[in-house]
């Protein structure tokens, strides 16, 4: 037989609360609301704000649907377009972590006594908490394994030139990213379709290689937690040689969009790192509102991912960029210094090379830091000549 029970105290005076809060509204009841104008009811009430659990709650019972806050919302986007386990565990952390306070409010706790868990007494709401609190410690160890192996990648990369696509969401990063390596990179006119880092070389190739990083996009009061969890991302950003503010110059709140990207990156100690402004689309915007943003954005450049010509400029750009960094010296390698030679020619560009009974000379253009690792790794093998060869 069911047995009913008697209502807590909080439960009590939760809908004292309640009763107060429609008296002193003077509210309607539903016979007497007004109809929607289409006859239909809404499913979900959405607010672009942060809502306390207890204002979710009281929203719910007067409305009777479902409520969403600006943090749900777009933690419900992310959970979407999650593809890579690692993404999908920081959208599970986030979501946690924003359920964790709201859980005596969606109902999950009230104080019933419930049997197993610690111990005999503890109550339903307790066992809640405590399911959040190790599912959140076993998402975090494993996430933190693979940030682990992805810290382990960008190390090796540390030293390879790597340009960073940084922007609002939406704005263009993953179809420029697409068009200025030739890979297959998901691509969507979606909110957050890029949850992951990716990076690919150049194309066509350059030598040494230049690497392209395609990350999250930003918003505008991105939710902390969301930012705590994709704070992997901004690393790949802040461990760039240089960052590519890919804006959407068809989107009038552009500016603002900039400001926020560039605030964002500024907190995690990006802000120093060169960069451009590039802004996409520009084939969606007229003459003279081109014009316009020339006078404005004088150093910004102009393209579209739809024109080669606008690409192959991008590319040839970013190249002479890093081409600018690199000195020009002539190596002889001995025969015997296993693996320079192969180095060499994958980390600088050869220029001249000739071959004697010692070994190969060659002259080349590299960048200090590669032609300094070089030499430490083969002291015996690779030396370095004062001043090139007159030609």
């Amino acid at each position: 037989a069911l047995v009913k029970r008697k209502p807590t105290k909080a439960q009590e005076r939760q809908a004292e609360e309640l009763a107060a809060e429609s008296d002193g509204l003077g509210a309607q009841t539903e016979d007497e609301a007004p109809p929607p104008p289409d006859g239909r009811r809404a499913d979900v009430l959405v607010f672009d704000c942060e809502l306390t659990p207890s204002q979710t709650r009281n929203l719910e019972s007067a409305s009777g649907v479902r409520v969403m806050d600006r943090t749900a919302v777009i933690i419900e986007i992310f959970s979407r377009h999650a593809r890579t386990r690692a993404a999908r565990l920081q959208v599970e952390i986030a979501r946690l972590a924003y359920l964790a306070p709201r859980v005596r409010e969606t109902g999950g706790g009230d104080d019933r006594q419930g049997g197993g868990g610690k111990g005999a007494g503890e109550s339903a709401l307790e066992l809640d908490k405590r399911r959040i609190r190790d599912r959140l410690k076993e998402l975090k160890l494993e996430l933190a394994a693979i940030l682990l192996d992805q810290s382990g990648r960008r190390q090796r990369r540390s030293e390879a030139r790597c340009v960073a696509l940084v922007g609002y969401t939406n704005a263009g990063k993953s179809s420029l990213m697409r068009a200025m390596t030739g890979s297959e990179v998901y691509v969507a006119d979606k909110l957050f379709a890029t949850l992951e880092t990716t990076v690919r070389p150049i194309w066509p190739a350059s030598v040494p290689d230049v690497l392209v990083s395609d990350t999250v996009g930003f918003i505008k009061k991105l939710p902390h937690d969301l930012v705590a969890s994709f704070r992997s991302t901004l690393d790949e950003a802040l461990n760039a040689s240089l960052l590519l503010y890919v804006v959407d110059a068809a989107d009038p709140a552009f500016a603002s969009q900039l400001e926020t990207t560039r605030h964002t990156l500024a907190e995690v100690g990006a802000g120093e790192i060169p960069s451009w402004v590039i802004l996409n689309k520009q084939d969606l915007i007229g003459p003279d509102d081109r014009a316009r943003l020339r006078a404005e954005y004088p150093d910004a450049l102009f393209l579209s991912t739809r024109s080669a010509v606008d690409l192959a400029s991008l590319r040839d750009r970013v190249v002479a960029h890093f081409d600018e960094e690199m000195i020009e010296a002539v190596l002889l390698v001995r025969f015997d210094a296993k693996g320079a030679i192969g180095e060499v020619r994958a980390k600088m560009r050869v220029l001249e090379e000739g071959y004697d009974e010692h070994g190969a000379r060659l002259r080349v253009r590299a960048p200090r830091e590669a032609l300094a690792q070089l030499l430490r790794k083969h002291p015996e093998g690779v030396t370095r000549e004062e001043s090139p060869p007159e030609r």
